[in-house]
């Protein structure tokens, strides 16, 4: 069995992180989205079928040719033009039964088995609060008997996880599907065919970790999920008088200095360097080759590789992307005062993230002037410079 990972959008709503690398690389717990996707099928498959598209040499360079001990072939989808014509970008590469799973979605092994092991065509599901924001699958005897696409008045309660093990045969179904109403290739449409054709599409109910990765806090979300397994390794030199309660991983090559203190989950990766004194606490991630200054507190965070925290600083639950710099002083609010959720912009509109608490998402290689101050749920696209001293209460890219 192989598993087709589609891998090749841009993430237009993960904007400005996905700038400069496609949205599956993106790191989650201190690798990128794709890697746990591959871990969890590892022991379920013979390899792999990528397909790629936005930035495509990347995922190349980082996955090389091999995963797992598995080989891994690689597809390109030049025109994001649908699930169902990603998926068909490997009809070349498959002649079996095989997982197809999204490159950019949290889920585990568990889930993953249970879809390996039913004989039919197949695909996870899950019972949710609030399913007029999925994909809603009506189900008679465990079999699909139907799926609709975001209803105002949905059919059940079970949503489309985007989780499937499919015959080769669906490669058919493929060719035949429509362009729907959004001007997509729907894989939802094609299954539609395969049951309107009489075939058994089974469903397989899930009620564990599953996140769709689909916003910058979602980052934040599915971080503190992965971190909250972290097993204690401390490899790195951690210096006298600095102080580790709770799991932390503190990798070779990384440096905790006298009077820091850190709290985990925590992972502190190679060539990062922390401290004097500051605190690091609450599913964070320190980065490859990342400086947390002096008096510095990073709380529930993502700093990516290169990136350097100036003293007398604050970073809480934000994501900081590669080669980033934060003058000395720069403060980030991750808090409204009336206590309201925090609002944040993706492609341009205003959206509720239903976060009590979110600071600032802020693209590669941007700098802060010293004693910057950031309001809570603003974004700074790539390559910003911002003056000293200056209140940042607004995104700075147009194109955000």
């Amino acid at each position: 069995m192989k598993a087709v990972v589609v891998a090749a959008g841009e993430g237009t709503r993960m904007r400005p992180l996905t700038a400069r690398r496609p949205k599956p690389l993106l790191p989650v717990a201190g690798r990128p989205i794709v890697e746990h996707v591959m871990d969890a099928c590892a022991d379920l498959v013979d390899g792999y079928v990528l397909v790629v598209g936005y930035r495509g040499d990347q995922m190349r360079d980082r996955i090389g040719e091999e995963f797992a001990g598995h080989p891994v072939t690689y597809t390109e989808q030049t025109e994001q033009l649908g699930t169902a014509h990603a998926i068909g970008q490997a009809a070349d590469y498959v002649d079996e039964r095989f997982l197809a799973l999204n490159g950019d979605v949290l889920l585990t092994e568990e889930l993953v088995t249970a879809l390996a092991e039913t004989p039919a065509n197949a695909m996870a599901v899950k019972r949710v609060d609030d399913p007029s924001s999925f994909g809603v699958v009506d189900v008679e005897d465990g079999s699909v008997t139907g799926i609709v696409e975001k209803p105002d008045d949905p059919p059940s309660n079970l949503a489309n996880l985007g989780v499937y093990a499919f015959e080769s045969d669906i490669f058919d179904y493929i060719k035949a599907t429509d362009l729907s109403e959004r001007g997509e290739y729907e894989i939802t449409d094609s299954l539609g065919s395969l049951v309107a054709d009489g075939e058994r599409v089974d469903a397989v109910e899930y009620d564990g970790a599953w996140l769709d990765v689909g916003r910058p806090w979602d980052l934040l979300d599915a971080n503190e999920t992965l971190l909250a397994d972290l097993d204690d390794d401390r490899r790195g030199t951690i210096e006298e008088g600095a102080t580790i309660h709770g799991p932390a991983v503190v990798e070779e090559g990384a440096r905790i200095r006298a009077g820091a203190y850190v709290e985990g989950p925590v992972l502190i990766q190679s060539g990062a360097d922390v401290g004097p004194n500051a605190y690091v606490r609450g599913s964070t991630v320190v980065g490859r080759d990342v400086r947390v200054g002096n008096a510095v507190e990073v709380k529930n965070s993502i700093l990516m590789a290169d990136t350097a925290v100036g003293h007398l600083s604050y970073v809480g639950d934000s994501i900081l992307g590669e080669d980033v710099n934060f003058g000395a002083g720069t403060k980030v609010a991750n808090l409204r005062h009336d206590d309201e959720a925090v609002e944040m912009r993706v492609k341009g509109e205003p959206v509720d993230t239903g976060r009590r608490k979110l600071g600032v998402v802020v693209g590669d290689g941007t700098k802060t002037g010293i004693n910057a101050s950031i309001n809570a749920g603003v974004k700074l696209g790539a390559n910003t410079t911002t003056p000293p001293g200056k209140p940042i209460t607004r995104d700075t890219d147009s194109q955000l």
